[in-house]
């Protein structure tokens, strides 16, 4: 299948203004140009991102926004100087794209590209979209809109996997999951016999959990204040547990208590709650405690205890989990295929795309970790 020239029109998820919550309407969408490519999307997933871009984020604040950026689709054409990929082809979206060839993809220092970098317009690299509703154009978060029944990404941004893969998995592994999972393994270096925490047991967190448990941690504890989290928690290798609701004590002092009173070697900030950075930092180690953070929340400023940097520990922030999209994700992406994580745990729920409004209410449930939209 090649390029095309016909507009498509189809159903996708759209936040006309902040607060207003989705709805799903009909949208037409562009034919890809010369370096770009339409997909049809098999299934998508929501990500903590995608509830804060509704709500109102500082990272996204344009509207009309076509939704989502977790996903797996397969190619439905391509743009005529677009070699790499064919029709059929299953891909994954992704929002941070590798050259292999700047400063930063040649330094191995970060992850974040300087040729194809993380979009924070809401558009196309050429700043115009291929999405429209009632005659208005489409923004849309991280490169892509996954929420959709198609969707045209730059072919930059798109990562081939095995048709044999799980799409729901596939899905997962597109960003929340692999931003933890990366966090451990490329941010933070994760050592053999060291000590971790995990703030929030969502995608992520548990993403992070896994990676440490592969890495050789042995003692990897999890903070959430859902009991219920407990289970899954250890499913990917958690081996202590804390409800930091159930005490009058602070979560980093929790920590303390399982580790000698020191604090760990490592920790993750997987929520995006503010408060919750200074007891990320708090429940490490003095002079050599690293915390990564993760968590996107609506607030584009957050206060952090002085002392609790100034003291040595080191805190880092992280896009994907310094995963490098075209070197790394097809790592993760076989790991994937030979089942060497249990991703079936993060799939609780499931709606057709015509029912994501009901995905929201899904998410408030106790039980919920990952909502699959079948689309």
């Amino acid at each position: 299948m090649t390029s095309t020239s016909q507009v498509i029109t189809c159903k996708a998820a759209v936040c006309w203004k902040v607060g207003e919550g989705v709805k799903i309407e009909e949208i037409q969408v562009d034919p890809p140009k010369a370096t770009e490519v339409r997909l049809k999307m098999l299934c998508s997933s929501i990500c903590h991102t995608d509830i804060s871009s509704i709500q109102g984020t500082p990272m996204f604040n344009f509207y009309p926004l076509a939704l989502g950026h977790e996903g797996v689709g397969v190619v439905e054409s391509v743009g005529d100087e677009v070699k790499s990929l064919k029709g059929g082809d299953m891909v994954i979206p992704i929002f941070v794209g590798e050259c292999k060839e700047c400063e930063n993809c040649i330094s191995g220092k970060s992850n974040l590209c300087m040729t194809y970098p993380l979009s924070l317009t809401g558009l196309m690299p050429d700043n115009t979209s291929r999405m429209s509703c009632r005659g208005q154009r489409l923004y849309h978060p991280s490169s892509c809109a996954t929420w959709s029944e198609y969707t045209v990404i730059d072919v930059n941004y798109l990562v081939k996997v095995d048709p044999s893969i799980n799409p729901a998995h596939a899905s997962f592994i597109s960003c929340g999951f692999s931003t933890g999972y990366g966090a451990a393994w490329k941010e933070a270096k994760v050592e053999s016999g060291s000590s971790v925490a995990v703030f929030g047991l969502g995608a992520v967190g548990l993403g992070a959990i896994s990676a440490a448990k592969m890495l050789g941690a042995t003692k990897i504890i999890g903070i959430d204040i859902n009991d219920m989290k407990r289970e899954k928690g250890e499913a990917f290798g958690m081996t202590h547990f804390i409800n930091s609701s159930n005490s009058d004590k602070s979560p980093s002092e929790l920590v303390k208590e399982l580790s000698d009173g020191l604090g760990v070697d490592f920790s993750f900030e997987c929520t995006g709650v503010g408060p919750l950075l200074t007891e990320s930092l708090e429940a490490t180690k003095v002079g050599s405690g690293k915390t990564i953070t993760l968590g996107v929340g609506t607030e584009p400023f957050v206060s952090f205890g002085l002392f609790s940097i100034l003291f040595g520990r080191t805190l880092k922030g992280s896009i994907f989990g310094g995963l490098k999209s075209i070197s790394d994700l097809p790592i993760i992406a076989d790991k994937c295929i030979k089942q060497e994580f249990p991703l079936q745990e993060l799939f609780t729920h499931e709606v057709q795309l015509t029912d994501i409004e009901q995905a929201f209410e899904l998410l408030k449930q106790p039980t919920c970790v990952k909502v699959v939209i079948k689309i």
